[in-house]
């Protein structure tokens, strides 16, 4: 290894004798005229270390094995010695220009195309492409869609593969924990509930010891900084299958079941809840339910309306997972048409006067219209439901080898940032943390 040599201790000064720096054989400095820059010490010291000061270079390509590129050796010089040897003209040579890659035969020679502007110039190296991201996404943008039972072993969901109904005492907690572990610090509940406990008014809804509120309770026990959003809904409470109060000619009762929603979200409040999700599509329930937290003290409690919710065929799994399925009919007298985009901005503008603190948009992927339609109407975050139909076909391609699933994964989670989501529920929410932090599956 070539190394410069050098005076332990000296103090140099620069002399008028007319020996120079020789260059020949080192890489980095040119062969130039003699010049008159030598240098002395005022030090004695032994004869075989009087010797003209020569500068060494290393190669970019030496290093400790041959093989890789290291770095280049320093050669103990000062700033003013190794300015001074600039001056002189010994200027070190940085390696040159990489030649022009060659392109392949029969490539035709044209002249160039007078464009002012290539975008394709900003996304030229990864470096550049990562500078210039327009939307970014992290755990933080995550909400987690927990499933829960009364059981104490977790149950898997066949049509919603790597998903289970957790039992709340154990399995939840656990989930809760790995979750955390990758910086997924919001999660949302959705009980099965006994089929014994279900009725037609949905009275478990608002049960204090219900499965729910024990739930958050023994979370917020454990977890104290999670963040806990609730669904405020009668479908799992209901012996109907309905998100709300079913009259006898089927009709589905709006300020009746309201009244019982009002019960459910101070109920879960009560217990910890951080934010409450209405999910039912009844019409005036944002507005009943902020007067009914406030008038029980739960000013600080959030409120994340399910503004456009729309009645979707993505849902399927999800209703496998609670059991939830109606028992007769549809649900198309309270939730939207997936025609309408309009009717949308009528829902928000509806949320935003009742006091909605989050508007959400469900499903997700195949409503990306909607959801940037909301985020340029209204200054309230916006939350994407990335459903459990979105979710099983993903899944299920990634199974067939028809779809890389990790790449499908997070492009979808990216395109409804890019929409305008702030926060994303996803069933991916532990899959895909653990892929923006670099684990494994």
């Amino acid at each position: 290894m070539l190394m410069a040599s050098a005076i332990a201790n000296a103090q140099f000064t620069i002399i008028n004798p007319s020996s120079s720096f020789d260059s020949h054989g080192y890489i980095g400095l040119r062969p130039t005229q003699p010049s008159n820059l030598k240098l002395s010490s005022n030090r004695t010291t032994s004869t075989n270390l009087l010797r003209p000061l020569h500068l060494f270079a290393v190669r970019a390509s030496d290093s400790h094995n041959g093989n890789q590129a290291g770095p280049l050796h320093k050669l103990g010089l000062s700033d003013a010695e190794c300015e001074a040897a600039v001056v002189a003209g010994n200027v070190p040579e940085a390696p040159p220009v990489p030649p022009k890659p060659a392109s392949p035969v029969g490539t035709p020679v044209v002249p160039s195309l007078p464009l002012n502007r290539r975008p394709r110039r900003n996304r030229r190296t990864p470096a550049l492409r990562e500078a210039f991201q327009e939307t970014t996404i992290s755990p933080a943008n995550f909400v987690y869609p927990l499933f829960i039972h009364e059981g104490e072993e977790d149950t898997p969901i066949g049509a919603m593969p790597g998903c289970y109904r957790l039992g709340w005492r154990h399995g939840l907690v656990q989930e809760v924990a790995k979750a955390r572990d990758v910086g997924v610090n919001s999660v949302v509940l959705f009980p099965k509930i006994p089929d014994a406990l279900k009725s037609p008014t949905g009275n478990e809804a608002y049960n204090d010891n219900g499965l729910v509120p024990r739930s958050i309770r023994l979370l917020k026990d454990k977890f104290p900084d999670l963040v806990i959003y609730t669904d405020v809904a009668l479908d799992p409470y209901s012996s109907d299958g309905h998100d709300g109060i079913v009259r006898e000619d089927g009709v589905i009762m709006n300020d009746e079941t309201v009244h019982q929603l009002c019960k459910q979200a101070v109920s879960q409040a009560r217990a910890g809840a951080d934010v409450v999700s209405p999910s039912d599509m009844m019409d005036g329930r944002v507005g009943a339910m902020r007067a009914a937290l406030d008038a029980e003290g739960f000013h600080h409690v959030s409120i994340m309306s399910y503004t456009a919710k729309y009645a979707s065929s993505f849902y399927g799994p999800f209703r496998e997972a609670l059991d939830s399925n109606p028992r007769f009919g549809d649900k198309k007298t309270y939730q939207m048409n997936p025609a309408n985009y309009r009717e949308a901005l009528t829902e928000m503008r509806e949320d935003e006067s009742e006091g909605a603190d989050i508007l959400l948009v469900k499903p997700g992927l195949p409503y990306l219209d909607i959801i940037r339609l909301l985020r340029d109407n209204s200054p309230l975050p916006i939350a994407a439901y990335q459903v459990s139909g979105e979710y099983s076909m993903i899944k299920a391609g990634g199974a067939l080898k028809m779809i890389d699933e990790e790449k499908v994964m997070m492009e979808s989670l990216l395109c409804l940032r890019r929409a305008g989501a702030d926060i994303i529920l996803t069933y991916f929410a532990l899959q895909a943390a653990r892929s923006l932090c670099g684990e494994k599956r």
